[in-house]
């Protein structure tokens, strides 16, 4: 999983890079948030992020409320980290969208708990997603008839809804999935050629 590291002080970013290196993540790193956002807008943006609140430039707050604007089927997770820890800072950080808040100095025990709740989502909502992109790829193949069809008392064409009139293979064709053999039943078979009928049926009884 692809981690993006957001924060302006150097040291602090290194080191966190290090931290999650060292787990088997790869990290990208940006210096200010105008970088960062301009990272989370790729098509292949990193799938969480750890966001610093006081960044120059477009703060920690604007970078996730902007993140929360695109259109991503799987949202990236979004952890900010502060070292303001007052309960209006933090109401302000998930209520700009932040999936959750993390005041500095941070123990590197619970960064990782955090982080892995973040991957476990992640992975929840991508299994999800792929889920309903089957079900809807399903019901597109699955066409049924519904109401009342039209069709014709002797020559059994069916009237479709621009008024035409087609053969019942033709309509069901362009309504359903259904796929058509053409044969012929034994009452037409003795009616249209007599001639071919069963030998078993014809030949004589014996006494």
């Amino acid at each position: 999983m692809r981690i993006l590291i957001a924060e302006d002080d150097a040291t602090s970013r290194i080191v966190l890079a290090s931290i999650l290196s060292g787990e088997g993540y790869h990290v990208t790193s940006a210096a200010d948030g105008d970088a960062a956002w301009q990272l989370l807008q790729q098509p292949d943006a990193p799938s969480l992020a750890i966001v610093d609140l006081m960044m120059p430039g477009m703060d920690g707050l604007e970078l996730v409320r902007r993140v929360r604007t695109l259109p991503n089927s799987v949202p990236p997770y979004l952890i900010i980290v502060s070292t303001k820890d007052d309960k209006n800072d933090v109401v302000a950080g998930l209520g700009a969208g932040a999936n959750d808040y993390l005041t500095k100095p941070y123990d590197p025990g619970e960064l990782r708990a955090r982080i892995e709740v973040g991957r476990q989502l992640i992975e929840t909502r991508v299994a999800l997603n792929e889920k309903v992109e089957e079900l809807e790829l399903a019901l597109k193949e699955v066409r049924t008839l519904k109401g009342i069809v039209p069709i014709c008392a002797s020559c059994k064409n069916v009237r479709d809804d621009q008024g035409y009139w087609n053969r019942v293979e033709t309509y069901l064709n362009e309504h359903t999935e259904a796929e058509f053999s053409h044969a012929v039943c034994p009452d037409c078979m003795k009616r249209l050629y007599p001639q071919f009928k069963d030998d078993e049926a014809e030949a004589p009884k014996k006494r």
